[in-house]
C-alpha cells in the first residue's frame, strides 16, 4: 500500500502536468467507478449519508486540494506535506473525543508544523504557497475522512471504493467546468504518460492501495495504522528525485526531516504511553 501510494505522488505530477487538476481527478473517479461498476449494485442502506458526505469530504476536498495543490508544488514536498493528517488526526481525536494531548504530541506537533513551514520557504516562486497551504489543507481532510470511514463499520471495501467515486465524480466534473478551462485541449494534447497517471492513479491508488486501507481503518484503530504511512513520503522523495528529476536542497531535505520527526513523535512517543488499542 505505501508503496503503491508513493509512485502516486509521481503519476499525480505527471497527471496534473497535463491535465487541470480538478478535471483530472474527476477522470481517475470516473474510472473507478467505472472499473467497480458491479459493486454500485449493491444499495448502502442506512449508511447512504455517510458515504455522501465522505464523497465531498474525501473526494471533492481531499483530492481536489492535493492535486491542485500538487499542480504548483513538487511531488516530493507534496508528499511530506500530506503527512500533516498524523497531527491533524490527534487534534480531532483531542476535539471530538477528548482524547489526551501529551507533551511529547504537542512537540511533535510543533516539529511537525515546523518542518512544514520550512518547506514553505524552500521554494522559489511566490504561488507555491498557497499550493503547498492546498496540500496541508488535503491533509486536514483526509484526516476528517478516516474519522467518517470508521465511523462505517464493516463494508466492503471495493463497494465503498465504487460509491464514493461514482459520487465524487461529477462532483468534481463539475467544480472543473466552473473553476478551471482547457479540459478539451488537455483531452486531445495528452500523451501516453498522462493517461498512463490517470489509469494507474485509478486503478493502482484508489483501487488497490485505497482498498486496502479501508481494509487496515476498518479492522483497527486509526493510530495503530497511520503511522505505516509514513515510509510514503520517504519513498515519494527518493522516486521524485530519480523518475521526475527535483531538486533535494537543503530545505527540503531539513523540512522533510523534521515533518516525519513531529509525526513519528506524535504517533510513536504518544503510542508508548498509552499503548495500543484496538484488536491488531
Amino acid at each position: 500500500m505505501v508503496v503503491l501510494w508513493a509512485f502516486n505522488f509521481i503519476a499525480g505530477k505527471i497527471g496534473v502536468q497535463q491535465f487541470p487538476p480538478l478535471f483530472l481527478i474527476s477522470l481517475r473517479f470516473g474510472l473507478v467507478a467505472l472499473l467497480l461498476a458491479p459493486y454500485l449494485r449493491q444499495p448502502l442502506g442506512r449508511r447512504t449519508r455517510r458515504v455522501m458526505v465522505l464523497s465531498v469530504v474525501f473526494g471533492c476536498c481531499h483530492f481536489g486540494l492535493l492535486f491542485f495543490g500538487m499542480s504548483g508544488v513538487d511531488a516530493g514536498p507534496a508528499a511530506i506535506a500530506a503527512q500533516l493528517t498524523v497531527p491533524f488526526s490527534a487534534l480531532l481525536a483531542f476535539f471530538v473525543y477528548r482524547e489526551r494531548l501529551r507533551r511529547w504530541q504537542i512537540l511533535g506537533m510543533v516539529v511537525a508544523f515546523s518542518g512544514v513551514y520550512l518547506l514553505a520557504g524552500a521554494s522559489g516562486s511566490p504561488l507555491s504557497v498557497p499550493h503547498l497551504l492546498a496540500v496541508v489543507g488535503g491533509a486536514l481532510a483526509w484526516s476528517v475522512s478516516n474519522l467518517l470511514i470508521k465511523g462505517l463499520g464493516q463494508m466492503n471495501a471495493f463497494q465503498l471504493n465504487a460509491w464514493v467515486a461514482a459520487l465524487a465524480a461529477p462532483q468534481l466534473l463539475g467544480w472543473s467546468l466552473l473553476l478551471e478551462s482547457g479540459q478539451g485541449k488537455a483531452l486531445a494534447g495528452a500523451s501516453w504518460l498522462g493517461w498512463g497517471a490517470i489509469a494507474y492513479m485509478a486503478v493502482g491508488a484508489s483501487i488497490t492501495a485505497y482498498g486496502l486501507w479501508y481494509h487496515l481503518v476498518e479492522k483497527y484503530e486509526v493510530n495503530q495504522v497511520v503511522p505505516l504511512t509514513l515510509l510514503a513520503p520517504v519513498l515519494a522523495v527518493l522516486l521524485a528525485a530519480l523518475l521526475l528529476g527535483e531538486m533535494l536542497s537543503p530545505p527540503i531535505l531539513i523540512g522533510g526531516a523534521l515533518t516525519i520527526t513531529g509525526v513519528a513523535m506524535i504517533q510513536f512517543l504518544g503510542a508508548r504511553r498509552t499503548g495500543p488499542r484496538g484488536n491488531g
